[in-house]
């Protein structure tokens, strides 16, 4: 069995800004720490998974999503063996949660929790139901498609699944639980972001671009995709009007939206 997907994250400097837009282009619950510096994420999505947005100790932003293990040093020590590079060691933050997080081979952050002693769909905090954007895939885009597919797969004993289209290929992470995702390469976009399906693609960027983001344009990723979906689905993906998009928000982090 794999290792899941349960959790999204994102951060800057100052928080609050993110903390603003996140909500208003999401519609999102979202509920403050006493003391500031981190902010919880319900997507009221009523499925995928909740995050949280954070402020920045190093002053530099981010974005990731976390995959659960019930070993954290050993989990980056295996990082660390594949070419991985840890960037946050083992830590406990007073109880509540304790995490880790690493760079892949692309230098693109990824960050891991500790599992419950019995993990169950029910230990994690779920998405209430309600109007929010629910956060259900997650993506990772390097330089090499075959190569960061290797990663991943030898680092949380994913299935992944390439053989329609080697240069973006869809991850089933063996769990039952989190999120899915998509894994490619060999364009210019390089990231490891999650996605919110969204009613309307173009009202949502619009929103984006009037709160201080801005879309990014990567023609190449667009066709990549679209090979993909031909290529693993055939003639259904014609007729299934799948739309994706992804912004940079205001402190200049990576998030993508889908609309299906």
């Amino acid at each position: 069995m794999g290792n899941a997907v349960v959790h999204f994250e994102v951060g800057a400097a100052d928080d609050g800004p993110l903390v603003e837009f996140y909500g208003e282009v999401f519609g999102w619950g979202l509920q403050g720490f006493s003391g500031g510096g981190y902010t919880m994420i319900d997507t009221r999505g009523g499925g995928g998974i909740n995050g949280g947005i954070g402020k920045s100790q190093t002053g530099e932003p981010w974005s990731t999503f976390y995959v659960e293990t019930d070993d954290l040093q050993a989990m980056l020590d295996k990082a660390n063996s594949l070419g991985g590079t840890t960037v946050m060691p083992v830590t406990d933050f007073g109880g509540a949660v304790t995490i880790a997080m690493f760079n892949d081979l692309d230098g693109l952050l990824v960050g891991l929790v500790r599992a419950a002693a019995e993990p169950s769909q029910g230990d994690e905090p779920t998405p209430s139901a309600g109007s929010g954007a629910p956060v259900t895939w997650f993506e990772v885009m390097g330089s090499d498609a075959a190569r960061t597919q290797q990663f991943y797969a030898d680092l949380f004993g994913w299935t992944v699944d390439n053989s329609g289209f080697p240069g973006y290929a869809t991850v089933d992470t063996g769990t039952g639980r989190g999120i899915q995702g998509g894994i490619g390469g060999g364009e210019e976009a390089r990231w490891a972001t999650i996605y919110a399906s969204v009613a309307d693609m173009d009202r949502t960027l619009s929103r984006v671009e009037k709160l201080g983001g801005s879309r990014v344009s990567d023609p190449g990723l667009s066709a990549l995709k679209s090979a993909a979906r031909a290529a693993i689905y055939g003639a259904i993906a014609a007729d299934d009007h799948m739309e994706t998009g992804v912004f940079r928000d205001p402190a200049g982090n990576v998030f993508g939206v889908y609309h299906h």
